[in-house]
């Protein structure tokens, strides 16, 4: 949602004019005057010829831009918390089908071409002057147009938001469920008072939902992200350090998997690799989110700060999933499983020659993490209920409405893992289809809106790029589709292990 109400986007962005000012509300409504000027003609066909100079007062009222207080840390911290999850205890799964060779081409080529399309979305976010775009979906939607934008940008928004915290309430329920059995030190007797599955679904659910209730807005989420942040190093760390410490065990093959009966099974097997790699690199649907609770100014726009810690977060993300990939591969090679990835392997191969307390510290790491990392990924989500609510009323949300909505949004996600426990076989599938999201759209909204000339090296750059992401898009939702259709799909259905 941009900060100036463009004639065209009234109707999306109906509040447009001042709002009274209510006498219990201490919190000043900034107001921002833009020049009026005349400024080129619009995004794909749309009008820019009339601008209101105010600030929406919508946006003051908003979970993502009801504080613009942030600074390089908060970005900082936001980013490696969004970055670094469960997707990269994959990745030498993936080298497993891959080998060294072509693992580290792709792994290499995947993280400069998301860094690449976060620095677009960076300069983008402030592309036309006066105004900013705080959100993924309105920036597409300036870009390809209202019908075409919300077509192409709400799924693979919404499915990053919404899906990425089910995702976190099946993966924590899981260790949850190890970490308790870790800290009674196993046996009959653990089995028997262990928690249901859907009971440890529903403890992860009603913390996160607690720790959601006391973060008004994204920026007070700052500092759950700077724990989730330090966790996420911390037991990628250790995950990789005591992998090299144990050494590896016997009948370690590094070859790429033979298991293949036909050419199609090879196919799916290789693509399924490369789109474990393009995934593993996530939080693009969080960046224009993050930037915006940056403050900005002609002087200091908040791109130059948003960047700066663009580079900084993803230096030490670098520097957590090379090292934590490698390693593993080197470690266990072809033995990672596809379920649970390094940690699993880790519990399997050396759990029972690993202190318990050094296993349970690892599991306690990323459950804090996955706790998190729930915070920062519901944001769009409440943000996005909380809009609706406010362009009926025409006033911000009341605390028990904002209340409501979390529990709402918690019971929702929580019903949707119960139902489906198996999402994580369907990641593939789905995660294709959300991958234009991180890869293409930035291109051609680059191209949309900057409109670089057609002889010039960014234009080429970024058509080949986009049409690139495109084919990879679609090979990779042919492959899973396949790898489904093959072998099968475990749908346990209301049943959570």
């Amino acid at each position: 949602m941009g900060e100036v109400a463009v004639e065209s986007f009234i109707d999306q962005l109906p509040l447009h004019q001042t709002a009274a000012k209510d006498p219990n509300d201490d919190r000043q409504l900034q107001v921002i005057t833009v020049e009026s000027r005349s400024m080129s003609t619009g995004f794909n066909g749309l009008s820019n010829d009339r601008v209101v100079g105010e600030l929406n007062p919508v946006d003051a009222w908003l979970p993502i831009t009801e504080s613009r207080n942030g600074n390089i840390f908060y970005a900082v911290f936001h980013l490696i918390s969004s970055g670094i999850g469960s997707q990269a205890l994959l990745l030498p799964v993936a080298f497993a089908a891959l080998g060294w060779t072509w693992g580290v081409i792709c792994l290499s080529i995947s993280f400069a071409w998301q860094l690449y399309t976060i620095w677009l979305l960076v300069i983008l976010a402030e592309s036309v002057p006066g105004t900013r775009y705080s959100r993924y979906l309105h920036l597409a939607v300036v870009a390809f147009g209202p019908k075409l934008g919300k077509l192409l940008a709400i799924f693979p928004v919404m499915y990053l938001s919404g899906g990425t915290c089910v995702m976190l309430i099946i993966t924590a329920g899981g260790n949850m469920e190890t970490l308790y059995k870790i800290a009674c030190g196993g046996g009959s007797t653990c089995e028997a008072k262990s928690l249901t599955g859907v009971e440890w679904f529903l403890v992860f659910t009603c913390m996160a939902i607690a720790i959601a209730q006391i973060l008004p807005n994204l920026n007070s989420v700052a500092k759950v992200s700077m724990v989730g942040a330090i966790t996420a190093v911390a037991y990628c760390t250790f995950i990789w350090a005591l992998s090299i410490n144990k050494g590896r065990p016997n009948g370690v093959s590094y070859s790429p998997s033979q298991e293949s009966k036909s050419d199609m099974a090879e196919f799916g097997n290789i693509f399924n690799a490369i789109g474990k790699i393009a995934l593993a690199f996530r939080g693009h649907n969080l960046v224009l989110e993050i930037q915006g609770t940056l403050p900005s100014s002609r002087r200091n726009p908040s791109c130059q700060t948003m960047w700066k810690g663009t580079t900084i977060s993803y230096l030490l993300i670098a520097m957590c999933l090379f090292p934590l990939t490698i390693t593993g591969f080197w470690a266990y090679g072809n033995k990672v499983p596809v379920n649970g990835g390094l940690l699993s392997a880790l519990s399997q191969v050396h759990g029972h020659n690993t202190s318990k307390h050094v296993m349970g510290t690892i599991y306690l790491l990323v459950l804090i993490n996955s706790l998190s990392s729930f915070q920062i990924y519901a944001m769009p989500v409440f943000d996005n209920l909380e809009f609706q609510y406010v362009s009926k009323k025409k006033q911000r949300c009341p605390g028990w409405v904002r209340a409501g909505i979390r529990l709402f949004f918690g019971g929702l996600t929580f019903f949707i893992a119960v139902a489906f426990p198996f999402l994580g076989s369907l990641a593939p599938l789905i995660g294709g289809i959300a991958l234009p999201l991180t890869y293409v759209y930035p291109c051609f909204m680059y191209i949309l809106i900057k409109k670089p000339s057609r002889s010039g090296a960014m234009w080429w750059l970024n058509v080949g790029l986009g049409c690139l992401g495109t084919i990879l898009s679609v090979m990779l939702v042919v492959a899973a589709a396949w790898n489904l259709a093959d072998k099968g799909l475990h749908a346990n259905f209301f049943r959570p292990k």
